[in-house]
């Protein structure tokens, strides 16, 4: 999730700090995942043997905030790779708006961002009879679940999150009441919205969660939060209270997306592609018209370095345009670099120009379609809802019942 979507045992300090050593890199070595290869075909029973019978498909959930427009970074880094999960697996796509409002913003356009997404998930390809796409705010399960989270996450766990930090200083560094009252423009929430994050996953018992390298810290923390929760509460504890027994959440694991899917501003090779970036010149966004993709693209940091490489790292800019015209055109790294390895920039700015205003264009006329039927959106927004509340109101109703409360 672009905070896109989202760390372990009763009694020993969490992964977050020293234990783990995550500073948003690679996903620590305890931390299990399964590696994203959509291409590779199923094996097949010989005739001869009796057919099994049909496995459940693993379960994944993701999402993607509704603020400002949804980028290339959104749709290469995740929405593109969704499309491909939703035949794979049992899929839940969701717009988190309840995580769009941690920071000031705009209420007119809230809904309005929220509806637009939504068509931009259907545009890019994501099938809502292979997959369920809701709004979070639709599903009251989340906001319950995160209360009851809370009251077993400890606030030294959510203080060493590293985004509420770089995020808390942004807000300070930007609010108006400056060097006086400055902490008065960072909001609860922006504490506590890993907590909403952990909800979101362990609600609908995900198998598998797809998360980027500046996301690791957060599923971490949704694996702790599980396991706590479950020595807490679940097991014996929870069957004598009339339930079930055993474990009240799955421990979710990471699906990594594939390599070269994190794309990088278009002004600094080394920041990643953001919504929240001042300069819109550093993202393409999914609907920017012709001219203004041509114009960012000529206008895009680049170097005075001969011929173009991947594996330079001294050249952070070649090698996030070339993999971004890598992925759009579903070339190998191999096919990329025998037809552009002699390229200069004018030539190469122009060839990927044209490809990504290839890729993009049926997009945006899907998109506009979609926009232009608000019935046939609606319909689609509150049947993934539905799809969603089955799953999650058992779980919240099962941890419910293992806390002590009293049933409805």
């Amino acid at each position: 999730m672009s905070r896109a979507l989202l760390s372990h045992i009763l009694h020993r300090p969490p992964l977050l700090g020293s234990r783990s050593g995550i500073r948003g890199g690679a996903i620590p070595s305890r931390l299990p995942a399964l590696r994203l290869n959509c291409s590779a075909a199923e094996a097949t029973a010989s005739a001869d043997e009796a057919p099994a019978p049909p496995a459940r498909k693993k379960r994944v959930v993701s999402g993607v905030q509704p603020t400002g427009m949804v980028h290339l970074g959104n749709y290469l880094g995740a929405i593109k790779n969704w499309v491909a999960l939703q035949d794979l697996y049992e899929t839940f796509f969701f717009i988190v708006d309840l995580h769009a409002i941690t920071l000031p913003y705009e209420a007119p356009q809230l809904s309005k961002a929220t509806r637009s997404t939504a068509a931009i998930y259907l545009a890019c390809g994501i099938d809502s009879s292979k997959a369920s796409i809701f709004v979070q705010s639709h599903v009251r399960a989340h906001i319950e679940l995160m209360w009851l989270l809370s009251s077993s996450t400890p606030i030294g766990w959510l203080n060493k999150m590293i985004q509420f930090k770089e995020k808390s200083r942004k807000a300070v560094r930007h609010s108006l009441y400056d060097s006086f009252t400055g902490n008065e423009n960072v909001g609860v929430a922006l504490l506590t919205y890993p907590v909403l994050m952990a909800s979101d996953i362990l609600l609908y018992q995900s198998d598998l969660v797809p998360v980027g390298e500046d996301q690791t810290q957060h599923l971490e923390l949704t694996r702790e939060i599980s396991e706590r929760v479950n020595n807490l509460y679940g097991g014996r504890k929870w069957k004598k209270l009339g339930g079930r027994g055993g474990s009240l959440f799955k421990v979710p694991e990471a699906l990594i997306p594939p390599a070269g899917a994190r794309v990088m501003s278009l002004t600094d090779g080394l920041s990643k592609m953001s919504k929240s970036a001042p300069s819109d010149l550093s993202r393409i966004n999914l609907l920017d018209p012709k001219d203004v993709i041509v114009n960012k693209v000529k206008r895009c940091k680049t170097d005075s370095l001969p011929g173009l490489e991947f594996d330079n790292p001294e050249r952070p800019e070649c090698k996030n345009l070339l993999s971004v015209y890598q992925i759009i055109t579903g070339k190998t790294k191999e096919e990329v670099v025998s037809e552009c390895q002699d390229m200069n920039w004018g030539t190469f700015k122009a060839t990927l120009t044209d490809a990504l205003i290839d890729h993009l264009q049926p997009i945006q006329v899907r998109y506009e379609e979609i926009m232009a039927d608000p019935g046939y959106l609606d319909s689609v927004l509150l049947d993934g809802a539905g799809k969603a509340s089955e799953i999650a109101d058992t779980t919240l109703s099962n941890v419910y019942q293992a806390m002590g409360f009293l049933r409805r």
